[in-house]
């Protein structure tokens, strides 16, 4: 039975750097035969059907592929729906967070690195939170993420072991792979 997953690309067309066309990616991901491949923004997110894979073995197929035919290094995060539903329905921020542009989900690349962020989630951040959940790091930032003190000790704490997507992005990525 084909499983639905979750493809999140670290750094793909921020700036000028690691730019990917999304038709691109679409087909890089189809040429590795996956199905019912979707992109949602500009910003390396791709839905698609796989049978007979893990997330870590597709992260692998799809981080190769992009540097042996689109020239671009990047880390490749994959969720199967079960993992993505988990981190949607576990985010403990949703009572604060009033503009879901500015809650982001910061989706650990190993669940080991959950012990290393428990200092961090103690901390005072003042109007801003982080919270710990089992495959993700939440952070709510209302003054805004670029110059969130949270996001940046996360950031610097797990380097290119995290993505983040901000809520809204999260559940748009949550329905389609709910709708395959």
């Amino acid at each position: 039975m084909s499983q639905c997953y979750v493809a999140l690309l670290r750094g793909i067309n921020v700036g000028r750097a690691k730019r990917v066309a999304m038709a691109d990616l679409r087909q890089l991901v189809e040429g590795l035969g996956f199905t019912q491949v979707r992109s949602l923004l500009n910003s390396g997110n791709v839905v698609f059907q796989a049978e007979g894979t893990s997330a870590g073995a597709a992260a692998a197929a799809i981080e190769e592929a992009l540097v042996l035919k689109l020239g671009v290094a990047a880390r490749v995060f994959v969720l199967d729906s079960e993992e993505l539903a988990a981190i949607v329905a576990a985010n403990p921020l949703l009572d604060v967070a009033d503009n879901h542009s500015r809650l982001m989900v910061f989706v650990l690349g190993d669940p080991d690195q959950r012990g290393r962020l428990a200092a961090l989630a103690e901390q005072d951040w003042g109007c801003e939170q982080l919270a710990l959940g089992e495959r993700a790091a939440y952070v709510w930032c209302p003054e805004g993420v670029l110059d969130s003190a949270p996001a940046l000790a996360l950031g610097k704490q797990l380097g290119d072991g995290t993505t983040s997507r901000n809520w809204s992005t999260l559940m748009k990525l949550h329905a389609m792979c709910s709708a395959s």
